[in-house]
């Protein structure tokens, strides 16, 4: 698979395969993705890759917590600004309709919030999860470097076949999180990875994107 196809077929898989993922392909992906840019090669992520009977312990615990309708931790950073303006909000929208509907749950359910922390605690059945880190003495430039790091991996599990989700929604059971993990205070929990082969059957969402000319400008080219 050449580097644009990886791109092309990357998406947020939501619905994975009880097939575990080989050891090895995750090691050959996580050396590769070594090389990603790091201002400064300060190479601030951390991860965890958690599978087996953590990960299942772990989905238990935080399951548990979405069913009993916990709202989650405190956030350590918000997800996404208090005002979205257009575009943005537009496309959010969009792709949330688009997106539950897939999942097959009704945008008036009154249960909805629920049924969609139920599905996400579960990690869409995928059978390897990865936690990425950072110090807490990291600044901006730093998470975007965590950022470009797990587009590198996530490109590479493309190479090897295999499907992923980032679930930024695993900051909101934190502490459960680094029960499991063992990651100490010093380190602010960026995202979850959730990483396996797509379950067979299942209808397959892609989300739709802006335009290049929306959010390209090319002066003197």
């Amino acid at each position: 698979m050449d580097v644009y196809e990886a791109v092309d077929s990357r998406r947020a898989v939501r619905a994975f395969s009880d097939e575990p993922v080989p050891k090895e392909v995750l090691e050959r992906v996580l050396t590769a993705a070594t090389r990603a840019p790091s201002s400064g090669n300060l190479q601030p992520w951390r991860v965890y890759v958690v599978a087996g009977d953590p990960l299942a312990e772990l989905k238990r615990r935080a399951t548990a917590r979405a069913l009993a309708g916990d709202t989650g931790d405190e956030r350590e950073y918000p997800m996404y600004p208090a005002e979205l303006p257009s575009p943005y909000l537009d496309r959010f929208t969009a792709a949330a309709a688009q997106r539950y509907e897939a999942l097959g749950i009704e945008r008036d359910a009154p249960d909805r919030p629920m049924k969609i922390a139920a599905l996400n605690s579960g990690a869409f059945g995928a059978p390897v999860v990865l936690f990425c880190y950072l110090d807490r003495t990291m600044g901006p430039g730093q998470w975007g470097d965590a950022g470009m790091y797990l587009q590198t991996v996530m490109l590479l599990l493309r190479a090897e076949g295999v499907h992923s989700c980032p679930q930024v929604m695993w900051t909101m059971y934190r502490k459960t999180v680094s029960q499991i993990v063992g990651a100490d205070d010093g380190r602010v929990l960026f995202c979850g990875v959730s990483v396996g082969f797509e379950k067979e059957g299942v209808p397959r969402l892609r989300t739709g994107r802006a335009d290049m000319t929306e959010t390209v400008s090319f002066i003197g080219v």
